[in-house]
């Protein structure tokens, strides 16, 4: 369906690829994977035209179409919902409106009959009388509930205003969809509801940019990995392929070391037997020989983790924390009431639920930032807390280098520690003079995780803290994670991350309560989730 020929792109003076020969095959699901800032973004812009390759081609026919998620939801905010949905088929969206203007003319003329036939002519084509609800289906599996879909978007939260996007884009129908992070915004159900329709209901051909692992594994065919200035192509699973192109790494690098032995070998003759008129034919000849072997060129992955250390200064008490009756709404809707729990000293605990009811402002509660509507917390002796919130602008929300700012945050550690942390975080020399506000999200989230480290508490309450880091990262901070002697209380929407370190789930739900769930991830979903 899709050619890259010989395709070689730049940016500025870095090369993302170069002469890159792929061929994607219609309704086939790859995954698109690389460290950030490989090109994974460009290579969707080039395939739409919004890019132009610094040479070679890309082949599409005429004819597809191309969906593609794009978060622009701001030209949409007083537009209705099911309509910005409805208009995922232009062609049908223009004549459902023409139908509704015709139909409140009073001027019923033989013209306007004739073109309100046609237009039910093309309504019909389009399938536009099962529009309405299949856009409700949409709406609904996306978590977006019915009282909402008449309304505007501008009713609904930011993450929520992205999955009414989605929504347009697979009401569309493309031959060819392109999705660029789209578990970034939906809760665990949520993303369950999307596995299942692109891999039973959608006939397309899908390509997803992702970090999220699991997701990868149960929608991919193949995953294409950017990385060397190259595209692979891979089969089969994410540790699949990290294993198979560990392999193809491995045995680079034995051809490379095969060839130096060769060449040393002869040059030690060569050296040895040069000046022997006896020898002096047979070194001859082992010096052409040198000369003709190449020894292959082994490339730098541009794939590098972060170094993720948390050690607390001293431990806890047995009780970490104590939550009783706690009770909390906003604008006349019930988050959650009389929550009641304990958190234990070493508990691994991930919360989860559907978006909206209430795991983030809870987590807030807890440490004091917003007030309880009713019940009440108690923390353990010796607890000491460090936070990382979702909302990176929280903390990072003026001008200020990177270094002024962590030094300034952990006033306990000496500006040779600070830069020894910063490194850890991929933040070299002289990135540790960047301006904060300019930082991308993954580089922020480095920076707060930074302050974590150097902060040494007892207990981490991390909010989403895998939104905008790579796969790399994530798997570096998910071990560092599984290893910290201390408390972890995590809201995560990312299931792979989670089964490297929970051991305690508790699932906040409108209609059922807090489901307190004692085991692994793996164990919550199999028993909970899939139920």
């Amino acid at each position: 369906m899709i050619s890259l020929q010989q395709l070689s792109m730049s940016f500025g003076e870095k090369l993302l690829f170069f002469e890159v020969d792929l061929y994607l095959s219609p309704q086939k699901h790859y995954a698109v994977v690389g460290a950030n800032g490989t090109g994974k973004s460009t290579l969707f812009k080039l395939i739409t035209g919004e890019e132009t390759p610094v040479s070679g081609t890309i082949s599409i026919p005429k004819e597809l179409v191309v969906g593609w998620l794009k978060q622009d939801q701001f030209r949409y905010e007083n537009t209705c919902i099911t309509n910005i949905v409805l208009q995922g088929k232009p062609a049908l969206w223009r004549a459902l409106e023409e139908k509704e203007k015709l139909l409140a003319s009073e001027d019923w003329t033989e013209a306007v009959v004739n073109k309100l036939s046609r237009l039910e002519d093309t309504i019909s084509h389009l399938d536009g009388y099962a529009a309405y609800a299949m856009a409700e289906k949409l709406l609904l599996g996306l978590g977006i509930e019915s009282q909402y879909h008449q309304k505007p978007l501008n009713a609904l939260s930011g993450g929520y205003k992205l999955r009414v996007l989605l929504a347009q884009t697979l009401f569309q129908e493309p031959d060819l969809l392109l999705l660029d992070e789209p578990t970034n915004h939906l809760d665990i159900l949520s993303i369950q509801w999307l596995e299942r329709y692109l891999n039973n209901e959608f006939k397309g051909l899908v390509l997803v940019i992702s970090h999220d692992v699991r997701f990868i594994n149960r929608l991919a065919d193949y995953i294409l990995d950017i990385d060397y200035g190259e595209i692979n192509q891979y089969s089969g699973q994410y540790d699949k392929f990290l294993a198979e192109k560990k392999l193809i790494e491995e045995q680079k690098l034995q051809a490379k070391k095969s060839v130096e032995q060769k060449i040393a070998a002869m040059q030690v003759f060569v050296d040895k037997f040069k000046s022997k008129a006896s020898k002096a034919k047979q070194a001859q000849s082992r010096i052409k020989m040198i000369e003709k072997l190449e020894i292959p060129d082994i490339k730098h992955s541009s794939r590098i983790s972060p170094s993720f250390h948390f050690k607390p200064k001293r431990s806890s008490g047995k009780n970490v924390l104590q939550v009783k009756e706690l009770g909390k709404s906003y604008q006349d809707r019930k988050l959650f009431n009389r929550l009641n729990f304990n958190v234990g000293k070493g508990e691994k605990i991930a919360i989860v639920g559907e978006n909206g009811v209430g795991k983030s402002t809870l987590i807030k509660i807890v440490q004091g930032l917003i007030t309880q509507d009713s019940g009440q917390y108690e923390w353990g002796y010796e607890t000491h807390v460090s936070y990382f919130s979702q909302d990176h602008h929280e903390l990072l929300n003026q001008s200020m280098r990177v270094l002024d700012w962590l030094t300034g945050q952990v006033s306990d550690a000496n500006e040779q520690q600070v830069r020894r942390a910063l490194g850890q975080m991929l933040f070299p020399k002289d990135d540790v003079e960047k301006d904060i506000l300019s930082l991308s999200g993954g580089e922020a989230a480095r920076l707060l995780l930074a302050k974590i480290m150097l902060e040494h508490a007892n207990v981490l309450i991390l909010d989403e803290p895998t939104n905008h880091l790579d796969i790399e990262a994530k798997t570096a901070l998910a071990e560092a994670l599984h290893h910290f002697p201390g408390t972890v209380i995590l809201v995560s929407h990312d299931r792979d991350f989670m089964a490297h370190i929970v051991n305690r789930v508790l699932c906040i739900s409108h209609t059922k309560g807090l489901h307190d769930f004692k085991g692994t991830f793996e164990h919550f979903e199999k028993s909970y989730m899939d139920a």
